[in-house]
């Protein structure tokens, strides 16, 4: 031992139990071991590929003709049957132009699997080994069908059992080789025990060293190996410290990464809860207060509002949380191109906000965002939020809002569009609820308005009949404007207002001194409207003589002046009105026969106002807006119940009646809203006695109700009673109970 520390050659640790150990069992046991146990593994692989090649071949056989004739049922239940009966198989499955036909995955296959051993020669068998995620090895064979026509029969066997007998194989050997080493040990028990002594006085340093003190160093002495290894023990602690620190970094991002995603999901999430809500809302009114209201929950800043284009009328609209509202037309379009020059959020700064034209509220803040969205590349509207002082608006924030919006463009497009169409069918309605200066869109009064639409272009005389107050000169204008002598004179004259003398010489004239009092020529209204319209308002009261001269006029065309002795032409177009029956008059002889069929050439009965009584409401709120406007007065609605109480009345003096009460009652409101106590005091007394005069029972009118259906059915009963929404049985027992008999019956 003496002699063997002056030798440098045996200071090695390393040497000396190479010497004493490992040459007796390394090369007597780990090299015998590794040859018996490598030609061992190698004879256990060959011997299952040589099977699994045995079995891929018969199956590709059976499941040939059953491919062919596209039988997958069988084929897979071959492939179950198989994988029953042969524990050595793990998979099995067919491929057929990438395609998976049948497999004996029960969670799925792999998609990774299928593209591992695919090769270019359909016809050639492969094989190749795998490992799975779970480190478990297979051997993947490749097998072809029917030449590789039908496909390609891939085959996995595993490993595991041939690797379990090879581990069996090297525990024997270790044992054998184990027990070779006591010998050996027991032998250079002496040597060794002083060797490792350094060794375990470094375990005994290094005991207390975790992940939590890797900043504590080791310092053992002896043999050169010992010190070597603190010397690369303490510097794998350096490693490992540096390591576990950017382990904990890396961990740290990963956390806020998935911190992130879930932020991002949830976000997501919300804009599809959002959109799906927005979608079930009526008007762009409430999708706008949704909106504010959401984004109002996600930002700490709950000022805002939204503004939408309306690019086709060039109107910009404002919506905030609880009002929608029409801003100024021109102030479109700084607004339009502040928002058209904005391709994502900006804010803006006080200057800046001052010079937008938005409502004063808007204008005390010190920052304002802005947030533009589109719809096919065109701005379709901007979100603002206002920030105070002390605000800090949050990126993620940002974020959230420009997606919600772009995700709901969309509807908020599809919303004012839809606005668009309503107001575009509100207007057509108001176009439709008048005509001219006339008010109405009752069916009976939208016959007339065509019917002036149709006349007005001819010259055709035009009889205008109906009582007094319905409108007869608004339609004699109508008339005349829509004419093309709408540009010539319009000339209105009362026949009843003149005495018979006087009413020659006013519509024809006279000469001077045709009679006492003529101290000059007198040019009559029917010269004054040549090449325009003469309106004869009252044309059932003129004389007999009027008459004959005003047949001339319609037969001729020519009038003579009273005390003239020549015709003079005239190019007028005659439009008459009366609240008379004329032909009563004819028949009465009171009217000329052939005057009536000259002036009769285009009738146009007006409807009374109790005719109409839809149209009462609409001429009430138009009479209210004029009469108010007139008095300066803010009155706007009329009260339900007095509403009510002009729907009932039955208006004798029809439209001017209804005018000049709504007048009255604007002079005596003192609210914004029409009472009845508003109103003239003879409406409900009219009521009243209009109520008592009703003698009609519910029974009469049952009973005459049933007689016109009968009439207007031809006493066809069955259509009858459906027309009258009953069965044929009730309407017997009606006929029965009301005595009601057919014509036939009765041998009429």
């Amino acid at each position: 031992m003496t002699l063997l520390k002056h030798i440098k050659f045996f200071e090695s640790l390393k040497t000396t139990l190479l010497l004493t150990v490992a040459l007796l069992v390394v090369f007597t046991g780990m090299v015998v071991s590794q040859l018996v146990i490598q030609n061992y593994s190698s004879s256990l692989l060959a011997g299952a590929i040589a099977r699994a090649e045995s079995i891929a071949h018969k199956l590709a056989l059976d499941v040939t003709d059953e491919i062919l004739i596209n039988d997958l049922v069988a084929v897979q239940k071959m492939l179950d049957d198989q994988l029953k009966s042969e524990p050595s198989v793990s998979y099995l499955f067919i491929m057929n132009n990438k395609k998976v036909l049948v497999h004996t995955f029960s969670d799925g296959i792999p998609i990774n699997l299928v593209n591992i051993n695919i090769t270019q020669n359909k016809m050639e068998k492969n094989v190749v080994k795998v490992v799975s995620e779970q480190k478990e090895r297979f051997i993947d064979i490749s097998w072809p069908i029917f030449e590789g026509k039908s496909g390609m029969l891939r085959l996995g066997i595993s490993e595991k059992s041939f690797q379990d007998k090879v581990s069996l194989l090297r525990l024997e050997m270790t044992l054998i080789t184990f027990g070779v080493l006591i010998i050996f040990l027991f032998l250079s028990h002496f040597f060794i025990s002083r060797l490792l002594q350094p060794l375990i006085t470094l375990t005994n340093s290094v005991k207390n060293i975790d992940e939590k003190n890797l900043d504590i160093r080791v310092e053992v002495r002896g043999r050169a190996e010992v010190n070597k290894l603190a010397i690369a023990y303490n510097a794998m602690l350096d490693r490992i410290s540096d390591y576990t620190k950017k382990l904990k970094d890396y961990n740290l991002r990963l956390n806020q990464k998935n911190k992130d995603l879930d932020r991002a999901h949830s976000q997501l999430m919300t804009t599809f809860s959002i959109t799906q809500k927005i979608a079930a809302l009526p008007d762009l009114k409430m999708i706008c207060s949704f909106l504010i209201k959401t984004l109002q929950d996600i930002v700490e800043c709950n000022n805002m509002a939204m503004l939408i284009f309306n690019n086709d009328e060039k109107i910009p609209y404002l919506a905030t949380e609880t009002d929608f509202f029409a801003l100024k037309i021109e102030t479109y379009d700084s607004l339009f191109i502040k928002a058209n020059h904005i391709d994502k959020m900006v804010i803006l700064k006080t200057d800046e906000i001052i010079d937008l034209p938005l409502p004063e509220k808007f204008k005390t803040t010190q920052r304002m965002a802005i947030f533009p969205f589109h719809h096919h590349m065109q701005v379709l509207g901007t979100v603002f939020i206002t920030c105070p002082g002390d605000c800090i608006c949050v990126k993620t924030e940002m974020d959230v809002i420009h997606l919600i919006l772009k995700q709901t463009s969309g509807a908020i497009h599809r919303a004012l569009e839809h606005e668009k169409e309503i107001q575009g069918l509100k207007n057509h309605i108001d176009k439709v609820a008048g005509y001219g200066d006339m008010v109405g869109k009752d069916p009976k009064i939208q016959v007339i308005y065509k019917l002036i639409e149709d006349v007005a272009p001819t010259d055709a005389t035009v009889l205008i009949q109906g009582e007094s107050g319905t409108g007869k000169e608004m339609i004699a204008k109508a008339i005349h404007a829509t004419s093309g002598r709408s540009k010539n004179p319009f000339i209105v004259i009362n026949c009843s207002a003149y005495p018979a003398t006087l009413l020659e010489s006013e519509l024809f004239g006279h000469e001077m001194g045709a009679f006492t009092g003529a101290l000059h020529r007198k040019i009559g209204r029917f010269e004054q409207a040549s090449g325009g319209s003469v309106f004869l308002d009252e044309i059932g009261e003129i004389s007999p003589s009027a008459q004959t001269m005003l047949l001339r006029v319609l037969q001729s065309q020519k009038i003579e002046r009273i005390g003239g002795d020549k015709s003079i032409k005239v190019d007028t177009r005659v439009l008459a009105a009366t609240n008379r029956n004329l032909l009563d008059e004819v028949k009465a002889g009171r009217f000329r026969e052939d005057l009536y069929y000259r002036l009769n050439v285009i009738p146009i009965n007006l409807p009374t106002l109790r005719e109409r009584r839809n149209d009462i409401p609409l001429l009430a709120n138009y009479f209210l807006k004029r009469y108010a406007m007139e008095q300066g007065k803010n009155n706007d609605q009329i009260d339900i119940e007095a509403m009510r109480l002009l729907l009932e009345y039955n208006w004798p003096g029809n439209i001017r009646e209804l005018e000049n009460s709504i007048e009255h009652a604007v002079a005596l409101s003192k609210s914004e809203k029409i009472f009845i106590s508003d109103l003239p005091s003879f409406l409900t007394e009219n009521i009243s006695q209009q109520t008592k005069k009703k003698t009609k029972t519910i029974i009469e009118n049952e009973e005459k109700l049933i007689r016109q259906a009968l009439e207007d059915f031809n006493w066809n009963k069955t259509a009858a009673a459906s027309y009258l929404g009953i069965s044929r049985s009730t309407l017997y027992e009606k006929l029965k109970k009301y005595e009601i008999l057919s014509l036939e019956a009765l041998n009429i």
